[in-house]
């Protein structure tokens, strides 16, 4: 079984229409390049709520809908899977959700994760809180059979969510980030590091949970990273150019062997049993103050 993934990236902004642009061109020009399933970095087509603008205060929700609309009708007309970030409107004055939808290839959305770990402090007052509520869900899906799941920006922070999502037979992720417009005044060192701590996280959780993870970032300058794809191991087998809007294809391959150490222990490890083999008593064993 063979999946082919076109992880995109463009200059994200506040302007719903200018988005919507882009994600539609990607579309086609991933399906074109035999894409079955795109994915968007967080927040694509709404714009980053606290990034690209301040608040939601007088934010044009009803072309926010009907550009979604657009975006699924247009997976339809390609026979498309999209995993779109946006933000999602509630009821009652209630802050917004960080989001991805997973819209089918008949256009139909079948599912929408909610990014679950805000950035923030407890007190809910900054970060993501300032905008966005937390989600409670997991999302996972599959296509063509294949599980997948969606993971979003700070979520990347909580190895523990990887780990439930292999206990749950994900084999593909969707992992998307907003690390970017920021001017080139206001880079310092700790942003400077984000090239180096994203990638080596994506490519342990990868090697870590066999998995393949598909990973989006906003290319809007100044950004801290391109949008790249890692292969089972740990391999990053492509990445797009930082700054430069475009779609990278790959093409994960089920049936695909690579050797993992720890696949015939890895489940006793989750139960708490941590050692392989058969434990034997022994004095010798026992007695750990003697050589």
């Amino acid at each position: 079984m063979k999946l082919t993934i076109g992880t995109c990236q463009f200059p994200v902004s506040k302007d719903i229409k200018s988005n919507t642009r882009y994600v539609l061109r990607q579309m086609k020009q991933g399906r074109k390049n035999g894409a079955e399933v795109v994915s968007f970095s967080e927040a694509a087509l709404s714009g980053y709520a606290g990034c690209e603008f301040p608040t939601f205060e007088g934010y044009d929700w009803p072309l926010l809908e009907r550009c979604t609309q657009q975006v699924m009708d247009l997976a339809k007309e390609l026979k498309l899977w999209v995993v779109l970030g946006s933000s999602h409107r509630l009821t009652d004055k209630l802050k917004a959700h960080n989001s991805h939808y997973i819209i089918n290839d008949r256009g139909r959305i079948i599912d929408r994760y909610d990014k679950m770990f805000c950035a923030g402090n407890r007190s809910e007052k900054t970060g993501d809180f300032v905008n966005y509520r937390a989600g409670d869900h997991f999302c996972i899906f599959s296509i063509k059979g294949i599980k997948c799941g969606v993971q979003i920006c700070h979520d990347f922070r909580y190895q523990e969510t990887y780990r439930e999502h292999y206990r749950r037979g994900v084999k593909l992720m969707f992992q998307a980030f907003q690390m970017g417009g920021r001017k080139k005044s206001q880079i310092d060192n700790n942003d400077r590091k984000w090239e180096d701590i994203v990638p080596a996280t994506m490519q342990t959780y990868a090697a870590n949970n066999g998995m393949r993870i598909s990973v989006t970032n906003t290319c809007r300058k100044y950004s801290s990273l391109p949008s790249f794809f890692v292969e089972l191991g740990g391999v990053i087998t492509g990445r797009l150019r930082n700054h430069v809007p475009g779609v990278l294809i790959s093409t994960m391959d089920m049936d695909t062997y690579l050797p993992d150490p720890s696949r015939p222990w890895r489940q006793r490890a989750m139960r708490g049993i941590y050692h392989s083999g058969t434990l034997k008593k022994d004095k010798r064993t026992e007695c750990r103050t003697t050589y």
